[in-house]
């Protein structure tokens, strides 16, 4: 018997709970259901003996039970009540994040750690780290055991974004880039192929999709060749380190490329069609607060990145930055410092980036001086707050577990100049300014980089579809939900439009391969390596 979200019941292990527990679960949740919030509910009925309360786990593990006996209706809303922390799935997609083996890297930045037991630049007890280490770096056993935990603390898994960490993934070899994702999708797909090609057709029909695959790279290993073999490993992010856009600080950090090749990478990515994830680094080597704010602002002018990963300098022991701190060459900015700088710059982030971290979440210990806090977002926009300002991108706007009335959402096109290119980023904003759905499309222009690719000539590319809302299943109706009222299929019906009148003679896609029958529904057709559409 498999459970409403298609998983073998097996998996919902009612033996860890007594039946006794079970039952009060269920006493609590009638509770829930009949409007009581979900902790005062759970201390109305405490455990027999004195032993305290009712965790959501128990929760969860009565209500799965309930469904797959046929005893309860599936119900979202009362499973996202009690969900163990729901703002992971809030965004739409689950995220699965796997660890690549060590592996040397081709830099010397001076602020990285390298312990001889994990990839550069990652330390052993981050929390990552550690899950990546304990099935040692297996991708199989990484991906599997995540879907699993995720599932069990009520996350529905059926839209899998998988993040590849590690690594600058050019620098590995070959046949390790193609077995090590076959078997991430195995993993998702619960069954084995002969190659990687296999896997990805059969996760096309798989319980857990593939939605997104993303890769880390740095600008000097970017080529149009390697961007090639990503799309045919079924990469559609790719993550690279910027740190900064000052050639001085840069150098003075050993980081071993330049801002040309920063751009000319970003402009490969683009013509490519991938989302571009950048990560940029206050109070580098060489930096103060005001070139930061200097740098902060040369990102948008340059580059605009889809996403940003905030990264401030973490002084650690055993780098080479430490000895500069030690000989009293570099002073790491105080909390306070960067609360005041990040607060300074967040507001003048566009409207279509998101914004995924504010600081790197590397346990405080590890931290020689300077900023220890991991909670640095929540400080910035109490900050914000005080000062009446806020900031406008995509994660401070989205609709997360919010209702949505589609017919009072607004379509907007923001349009904006970038490595090569016309960007138009279509939205469904709601009468509040919440972000309800969204999609990237890219027209190159003249000075765009070639890719010679059958696929994208005379080609507009969408870059990407997201709406959203709680991960719900791909296809399944649920009323309210903004991923299932026909955003998505708005938003490509509009591109189309904006790409014809603009002279294109064709859409591509580059689809996810858990996505590709979305796009194949909506009249598009297999390429190469992207699905593509007549105009």
């Amino acid at each position: 018997m498999k459970n409403e979200f298609g998983k073998e019941q097996a998996w919902v292990d009612a033996r860890k709970y007594s039946a006794e527990v079970l039952d009060l679960a269920r006493q609590v949740l009638i509770e829930i259901e009949g409007g009581r919030e979900v902790f005062p509910a759970i201390r109305r009925y405490p455990l027999p003996g004195g032993k305290g309360f009712l965790n959501k786990h128990a929760l969860i593990t009565a209500y799965r039970q309930d469904v797959a006996r046929g005893e309860r209706e599936a119900d979202r809303r009362l499973l996202a009540k009690i969900r163990v922390k729901p703002s992971r799935t809030l965004s739409g997609v689950t995220v699965v994040t796997v660890l690549t083996k060590p592996h040397p890297c081709p830099g010397e930045c001076i602020f990285c750690p390298d312990y001889e037991e994990m990839p550069t630049s990652y330390l052993p007890d981050e929390p990552g780290a550690m899950r990546a280490l304990h099935h040692k770096f297996d991708p199989y056993d990484q991906v599997a055991a995540r879907i699993e935990a995720l599932y069990e603390i009520g996350h529905p898994t059926d839209k899998i974004e998988l993040l590849v960490l590690g690594g600058s993934w050019g620098t590995y070899p070959k046949d390790y880039q193609e077995w090590f994702l076959k078997r991430c999708f195995e993993a998702m797909n619960e069954a084995e192929s002969g190659d990687l090609a296999a896997a990805q057709t059969r996760n096309e029909t798989a319980q857990h999709k593939n939605v997104g695959l993303a890769v880390e790279t740095r600008a000097d290993l970017v080529t149009l060749s390697e961007l090639e073999r990503m799309r045919k490993l079924g990469v559609t992010k790719v993550q690279m380190g910027v740190q900064s856009l000052d050639d001085e600080i840069l150098a003075l950090n050993k980081r071993g490329h330049t801002v040309a090749e920063t751009r000319q990478a970003m402009a490969l990515l683009r013509a490519a069609g991938f989302k571009i994830v950048l990560h940029w680094m206050p109070n580098l080597l060489g930096a103060t607060p005001e070139s930061d704010e200097e740098d902060f602002a040369r990102l948008w002018e340059w580059l605009a990145p889809d996403e940003l990963k905030i990264y401030p300098t973490q002084l650690l022991e055993g780098t080479e930055l430490f000895e500069y701190w030690k000989r009293g060459e570099y002073v790491p900015y105080t909390t306070a410092e960067l609360i005041a700088l990040i607060s300074d710059i967040k507001p003048t982030i566009p409207r279509y980036c998101r914004v995924n971290r504010v600081v790197r979440d590397i346990p405080s210990d590890n931290v020689v001086e300077g900023n220890k806090r991991t909670s640095l977002r929540q400080d910035i926009h109490r900050e914000l707050k005080q000062r009446g300002e806020r900031c406008q991108c995509i994660r401070c706007r989205e609709v997360r577990g919010q209702e949505v009335e589609v017919d009072e959402c607004e379509l907007h096109d923001l349009a904006y100049s970038a490595n090569g290119a016309e960007e138009h980023f279509l939205s469904y904003v709601t009468p509040d300014d919440k972000l309800a759905g969204f999609l990237r499309l890219s027209l190159p222009s003249g000075d765009a980089p070639e890719t010679g690719w059958e696929d994208l000539a005379g080609a507009a590319i969408i870059r990407e579809v997201h709406v959203y809302g709680q991960s719900l299943r791909v296809g399944r109706e649920m009323e309210g939900a903004a991923q299932h009222i026909g955003l998505g299929t708005s938003l490509v019906e509009r591109a189309g439009e904006i790409a014809g009148g603009a002279g294109f003679q064709r859409l591509a896609v580059i689809a996810a391969v858990g996505t590709r029958r979305y796009y194949l529904e909506r009249g598009f057709e297999r390429g190469k390596y992207y699905l593509v559409k007549g105009l």
